[in-house]
């Protein structure tokens, strides 16, 4: 099966679980920077910080724009900054992307942060934040896109709930990750992520 062909309504529980969470947990690597996805929440923060306090990396990268949200609203990344800040974060060690106002944009507008930051070329291993539902999404956009020497350590925000041993017991989280399983199928289909094979369905 490849991934233009996915379609929850055909899979089990198990399948959605195996498919969505298991190459996407912790490794417990350090890296050279967090990478924050874009979003207006505070478990992706809080999670980002935790990594950093726990000197896991040394920079932050956050991104996002104020485009789903409106002109007179703030950028996603300055809000996640901001908060960043109130969490014990200098500044000094948060960089920013505000072009970016979705999954893919992230990853390329983060590129050339990285690039005016470090050189793209001293980068060898990114700490991925987002939620539990989004990873396997970013997983397949940083393959498409990022340069192939780089690898990453996926770190999921902290939610109780929406994890991979119970996506399926709140309706809003199962409704999140069926939602991605979709998106997935369709953007493999156009071609925005790769359409690779997947050997384990």
């Amino acid at each position: 099966m490849r991934l233009s062909e996915l379609n929850p309504d055909r899979l089990s529980k198990d399948q959605i679980t195996s498919f969505m969470f298991d190459d996407t947990r912790d490794d417990g690597n350090d890296g050279d920077c967090i990478l924050v996805f874009g979003a207006k929440t505070i478990h992706r923060v809080e999670k980002a910080a935790n990594l950093y306090h726990d000197k896991r990396a040394p920079s932050i990268l956050v991104t996002g724009s104020a485009a789903r949200w409106g002109v007179n609203e703030t950028a996603e990344a300055i809000w996640m900054k901001d908060h960043l800040i109130k969490l014990g974060v200098p500044e000094e060690d948060i960089l920013i992307e505000l072009e970016a106002s979705n999954t893919t944009e992230n990853v390329i507008a983060s590129m050339m942060v990285l690039q005016q930051a470090y050189g793209l070329h001293t980068i060898k291993r990114l700490l991925i934040v987002s939620s539990p539902f989004h990873m396997k999404r970013c997983l397949l956009t940083l393959k498409t896109y990022m340069p192939d020497w780089i690898t990453y350590t996926f770190c999921s925000d902290d939610r109780k709930v929406g994890q991979r041993d119970n996506w399926w017991t709140d309706s809003t989280e199962k409704e999140r990750v069926i939602k991605e399983v979709h998106s997935i199928s369709k953007y493999a289909g156009l071609g925005i992520i790769e359409d690779v094979d997947i050997p384990s369905l």
